[in-house]
Protein backbone atom coordinates (compact mmCIF):
# COMPACT_ATOMS: atom_id res chain seq x y z
CA UNK A 1 0.00 0.00 0.00
CA UNK A 2 1.36 3.67 -0.26
CA UNK A 3 -0.19 5.59 2.19
CA UNK A 4 -3.14 6.02 4.44
CA UNK A 5 -4.86 9.36 4.40
CA UNK A 6 -5.97 11.48 7.35
CA UNK A 7 -7.81 15.13 7.21
CA UNK A 8 -7.12 17.12 10.11
CA UNK A 9 -8.11 20.19 11.76
CA UNK A 10 -5.14 21.68 13.09
CA UNK A 11 -2.25 20.63 10.35
CA UNK A 12 1.10 21.36 13.18
CA UNK A 13 -0.69 20.29 16.15
CA UNK A 14 -1.17 16.80 13.90
CA UNK A 15 2.70 16.81 12.47
CA UNK A 16 3.91 17.19 16.13
CA UNK A 17 2.17 13.82 16.67
CA UNK A 18 3.04 12.17 14.13
CA UNK A 19 6.64 13.05 13.84
CA UNK A 20 7.97 14.24 17.52
CA UNK A 21 5.84 11.50 19.22
CA UNK A 22 5.48 8.87 17.11
CA UNK A 23 8.80 8.83 15.31
CA UNK A 24 7.77 9.28 11.53
CA UNK A 25 10.06 11.39 9.02
CA UNK A 26 8.79 13.84 7.09
CA UNK A 27 8.29 12.93 3.27
CA UNK A 28 7.31 16.01 1.22
CA UNK A 29 4.57 18.29 2.09
CA UNK A 30 3.12 20.83 -0.73
CA UNK A 31 -0.25 23.16 -0.50
CA UNK A 32 -2.44 25.91 -1.60
CA UNK A 33 -4.20 23.57 -4.19
CA UNK A 34 -6.98 25.36 -5.60
CA UNK A 35 -9.12 25.20 -8.44
CA UNK A 36 -12.00 23.39 -10.91
CA UNK A 37 -9.86 20.24 -11.48
CA UNK A 38 -8.43 19.43 -7.61
CA UNK A 39 -11.73 20.40 -6.22
CA UNK A 40 -13.78 17.64 -8.84
CA UNK A 41 -11.74 14.97 -8.19
CA UNK A 42 -11.94 15.35 -5.14
CA UNK A 43 -15.57 16.55 -4.21
CA UNK A 44 -17.79 15.81 -7.74
CA UNK A 45 -19.65 12.92 -5.79
CA UNK A 46 -20.47 15.26 -3.03
CA UNK A 47 -21.43 17.83 -5.42
CA UNK A 48 -24.06 15.69 -7.15
CA UNK A 49 -25.66 14.58 -3.23
CA UNK A 50 -25.97 17.91 -2.27
CA UNK A 51 -27.29 18.97 -6.00
CA UNK A 52 -29.85 16.03 -5.48
CA UNK A 53 -30.46 17.14 -2.01
CA UNK A 54 -30.91 20.73 -2.99
CA UNK A 55 -28.90 22.15 0.01
CA UNK A 56 -25.71 24.46 -0.21
CA UNK A 57 -22.72 22.25 -0.59
CA UNK A 58 -21.10 23.89 2.67
CA UNK A 59 -23.32 22.38 4.66
CA UNK A 60 -22.64 18.83 3.96
CA UNK A 61 -18.62 19.59 4.10
CA UNK A 62 -17.47 20.10 0.73
CA UNK A 63 -15.38 23.12 0.44
CA UNK A 64 -14.79 25.69 -2.61
CA UNK A 65 -11.98 24.67 -3.61
CA UNK A 66 -12.74 25.49 -7.77
CA UNK A 67 -13.27 28.94 -6.49
CA UNK A 68 -10.19 29.45 -3.83
CA UNK A 69 -12.14 30.38 -1.06
CA UNK A 70 -10.59 27.22 0.58
CA UNK A 71 -7.64 25.81 0.26
CA UNK A 72 -6.01 22.23 0.63
CA UNK A 73 -2.31 21.55 2.20
CA UNK A 74 -0.91 17.86 2.57
CA UNK A 75 2.08 16.40 4.15
CA UNK A 76 3.26 13.04 3.81
CA UNK A 77 4.90 11.52 7.03
CA UNK A 78 6.99 8.11 6.64
CA UNK A 79 7.01 4.53 9.32
CA UNK A 80 9.18 1.93 8.21
CA UNK A 81 6.65 0.08 6.44
CA UNK A 82 3.91 2.77 5.52
CA UNK A 83 3.52 6.45 4.81
CA UNK A 84 0.50 8.96 6.19
CA UNK A 85 -0.90 11.65 4.28
CA UNK A 86 -2.17 14.30 6.79
CA UNK A 87 -4.65 16.73 5.21
CA UNK A 88 -6.12 20.08 5.44
CA UNK A 89 -8.63 21.98 4.24
CA UNK A 90 -8.21 25.69 5.49
CA UNK A 91 -9.56 29.07 4.27
CA UNK A 92 -7.76 30.86 1.82
CA UNK A 93 -6.64 33.54 4.57
CA UNK A 94 -5.37 30.87 6.80
CA UNK A 95 -1.61 30.05 6.29
CA UNK A 96 -0.54 27.41 4.39
CA UNK A 97 -0.24 24.29 6.93
CA UNK A 98 -1.97 26.25 10.16
CA UNK A 99 -4.39 27.61 11.82
CA UNK A 100 -7.63 25.62 12.32
CA UNK A 101 -9.12 23.74 9.07
CA UNK A 102 -12.57 25.16 7.60
CA UNK A 103 -15.09 22.70 8.50
CA UNK A 104 -15.37 21.75 12.22
CA UNK A 105 -14.48 18.20 13.35
CA UNK A 106 -17.47 15.86 13.85
CA UNK A 107 -18.06 14.97 17.58
CA UNK A 108 -18.68 11.26 17.61
CA UNK A 109 -16.42 9.23 16.45
CA UNK A 110 -16.99 5.36 16.68
CA UNK A 111 -15.23 3.03 14.76
CA UNK A 112 -18.38 1.01 14.32
CA UNK A 113 -19.62 3.02 11.85
CA UNK A 114 -19.20 2.43 8.45
CA UNK A 115 -17.16 3.99 6.33
CA UNK A 116 -15.05 4.38 9.79
CA UNK A 117 -11.55 3.62 8.93
CA UNK A 118 -8.45 3.86 11.53
CA UNK A 119 -4.17 3.64 11.15
CA UNK A 120 -2.90 0.61 13.19
CA UNK A 121 1.11 1.03 14.35
CA UNK A 122 3.05 -2.28 14.84
CA UNK A 123 4.95 -1.81 18.53
CA UNK A 124 8.03 -4.12 18.70
CA UNK A 125 8.33 -7.29 20.58
CA UNK A 126 10.89 -5.74 23.05
CA UNK A 127 8.50 -2.92 24.11
CA UNK A 128 6.44 -3.03 27.36
CA UNK A 129 2.67 -2.87 25.52
CA UNK A 130 1.35 -1.04 29.06
CA UNK A 131 4.47 1.43 29.61
CA UNK A 132 4.39 2.40 26.04
CA UNK A 133 0.38 4.17 26.04
CA UNK A 134 1.23 5.15 29.58
CA UNK A 135 4.09 6.75 28.21
CA UNK A 136 2.38 8.11 25.15
CA UNK A 137 -0.60 9.72 27.22
CA UNK A 138 1.40 11.63 29.75
CA UNK A 139 3.41 13.14 26.35
CA UNK A 140 0.67 13.92 24.89
CA UNK A 141 -1.08 15.23 27.89
CA UNK A 142 2.49 17.37 28.42
CA UNK A 143 1.71 18.51 24.80
CA UNK A 144 -2.04 19.76 25.31
CA UNK A 145 -3.11 17.01 22.96
CA UNK A 146 -6.09 16.36 24.79
CA UNK A 147 -7.57 13.71 22.67
CA UNK A 148 -5.06 11.16 22.93
CA UNK A 149 -6.91 8.96 25.15
CA UNK A 150 -6.47 4.68 24.81
CA UNK A 151 -9.64 2.28 26.08
CA UNK A 152 -9.20 0.60 29.00
CA UNK A 153 -10.15 -3.15 29.15
CA UNK A 154 -12.30 -2.89 31.96
CA UNK A 155 -15.70 -0.51 32.55
CA UNK A 156 -15.12 3.34 33.10
CA UNK A 157 -17.48 5.65 33.84
CA UNK A 158 -16.03 8.71 33.39
CA UNK A 159 -12.51 10.77 32.35
CA UNK A 160 -11.35 9.96 35.81
CA UNK A 161 -12.14 6.63 35.65
CA UNK A 162 -10.24 6.09 32.78
CA UNK A 163 -6.81 7.68 33.92
CA UNK A 164 -7.23 6.54 37.75
CA UNK A 165 -7.76 2.54 35.98
CA UNK A 166 -4.63 0.19 36.18
CA UNK A 167 -2.00 0.17 33.40
CA UNK A 168 -2.81 -3.52 33.27
CA UNK A 169 -5.88 -2.46 31.93
CA UNK A 170 -4.31 -0.74 28.88
CA UNK A 171 -4.15 -3.81 26.74
CA UNK A 172 -5.95 -6.60 25.81
CA UNK A 173 -4.07 -9.67 25.42
CA UNK A 174 -5.31 -12.53 23.57
CA UNK A 175 -4.39 -15.77 24.54
CA UNK A 176 -6.00 -18.57 22.41
CA UNK A 177 -7.73 -19.39 18.94
CA UNK A 178 -5.99 -17.66 15.82
CA UNK A 179 -5.36 -14.43 17.22
CA UNK A 180 -3.33 -16.07 19.85
CA UNK A 181 -0.51 -14.35 20.62
CA UNK A 182 -2.17 -10.59 19.48
CA UNK A 183 -2.20 -7.68 22.27
CA UNK A 184 -4.42 -4.94 21.28
CA UNK A 185 -4.19 -1.03 22.66
CA UNK A 186 -7.42 1.41 20.79
CA UNK A 187 -6.47 5.01 21.25
CA UNK A 188 -7.45 8.20 19.82
CA UNK A 189 -5.36 10.46 17.70
CA UNK A 190 -5.14 14.29 18.65
CA UNK A 191 -7.60 15.09 15.46
CA UNK A 192 -9.89 12.31 16.69
CA UNK A 193 -8.67 9.98 14.28
CA UNK A 194 -9.12 5.94 15.68
CA UNK A 195 -5.79 4.42 16.07
CA UNK A 196 -4.23 1.26 17.02
CA UNK A 197 -1.48 -0.07 18.43
CA UNK A 198 -0.65 -3.65 18.48
CA UNK A 199 1.88 -6.43 19.39
CA UNK A 200 1.93 -9.58 17.16
CA UNK A 201 3.91 -12.71 19.46
CA UNK A 202 3.44 -16.23 19.54
CA UNK A 203 1.03 -18.33 17.09
CA UNK A 204 -0.09 -15.37 15.69
CA UNK A 205 3.41 -13.83 14.72
CA UNK A 206 4.01 -17.20 12.81
CA UNK A 207 0.76 -17.04 11.35
CA UNK A 208 0.90 -13.56 9.08
CA UNK A 209 4.42 -14.36 8.27
CA UNK A 210 3.68 -17.85 7.00
CA UNK A 211 0.96 -16.09 4.87
CA UNK A 212 3.84 -13.77 4.13
CA UNK A 213 6.03 -15.98 2.39
CA UNK A 214 3.11 -17.85 0.51
CA UNK A 215 2.23 -14.67 -0.81
CA UNK A 216 6.10 -13.78 -1.94
CA UNK A 217 6.28 -17.23 -3.30
CA UNK A 218 3.24 -16.76 -5.42
CA UNK A 219 4.27 -13.61 -6.84
CA UNK A 220 7.56 -15.26 -8.23
CA UNK A 221 5.59 -17.60 -9.70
Amino acid sequence: MQHFGVTVQNMDRAFAFYTEVLGGTEVMRDGDFKGEPVHYTLMADQEIVARERRVDPRTIGVPDLKGGSQRLDVRFVQFENVVIELLQYRDAAQPIGGGDSWAEPRDHMSPAYPRSMHICFYIRDDVNFDKFIADLEAECARRGMTQVRANRTVPVHSEEERRAAPKNTNTIKIHEGPSNGWSIIYCKGPEGEQLEFVQVLGPVKKTFADAAARRTAASRG
